[in-house]
């Protein structure tokens, strides 16, 4: 009996739900008009935490990631109830992704170190195929350089989000906790993350990947397409 295929994330509804909504509830609601600003943090951080709740049920899927992300939610939320300054906000955002570089570095020592998860998706990646070809070809130890010069890339990766996340978060929380300009500057954090974190830490992403793309090509001799699934391919040119 062949395996159900796993739900992809609805990626609209991601960024609606972790980034519109909580960012027009801190920056239009959150006065004490509407929800007052311990009722818009609460109510823009309930968006996240409900999605997150929502997609697992759905796709019966957690990563180290969604765990992450739901800690952060957690502390978000707990900094903001305690008001604890801005501060701390710029280092709990930029913490986390250092927890993950780190996790990233130690699991070299493990059996199945991160970056086999992360960038060597068996959904996309004929990983079979792969290791078949790396074995024929005597490259196994050549391969498992790699693997480890993409894991320093990876971990580099998450260095530069926690330096871009701590420089904007401390550049702009500048006003009181649980003040409605506090929330108003949160919601700015908010937005701006997208294009002051998350677009340049996904381009190092891409190139480090790149990177171990072109160097399982040359270690394996097969061609970029080779590499991948049938049906992934197929459904590429359709």
């Amino acid at each position: 009996m062949a395996d159900t295929p796993k739900r992809p994330e609805n990626l609209v509804l991601n960024l609606i739900c972790n980034i519109a909504i909580p960012t027009l509830i801190l920056m239009k609601f959150s006065s004490d008009k509407w929800l007052g600003p311990v009722g818009g943090l609460l109510v823009a951080l309930a968006f996240p935490f409900g999605y997150g709740l929502w997609d697992f049920s759905r796709r019966r899927e957690m990563n180290l990631f969604s765990i992450i992300g739901f800690v952060s939610v957690l502390l978000s939320g707990g900094l903001g109830l305690f008001k604890v300054g801005g501060v701390w906000f710029a280092v709990k955002d930029a913490a986390i992704p250092l927890v993950m570089g780190t996790a990233v570095l130690l699991s070299l020592r493990t059996k199945r170190p991160l970056v086999r998860t992360v960038l060597l998706n068996d959904q996309i990646i004929d990983v079979a195929r792969v290791e078949a070809a790396l074995d024929a070809r005597g490259e196994r130890p050549a391969f498992e350089r790699l693997l480890v010069q993409a894991s320093y890339g990876l971990a580099g990766s998450f260095v530069l989000v926690a330096v871009l996340h701590f420089s904007l978060v401390y550049s702009i929380l500048r006003s009181p906790p649980g003040t409605e300009a506090f929330n108003n500057e949160l919601g700015r954090v908010h937005l701006l993350s997208f294009v002051v974190v998350a677009l340049p830490s996904m381009v190092a992403l891409m190139l480090v990947l790149w990177r171990v793309i072109k160097g399982i090509e040359r270690l394996t001799g097969l061609s970029g397409d080779a590499i991948f699934h049938a049906e992934k391919k197929a459904e590429t040119k359709a």
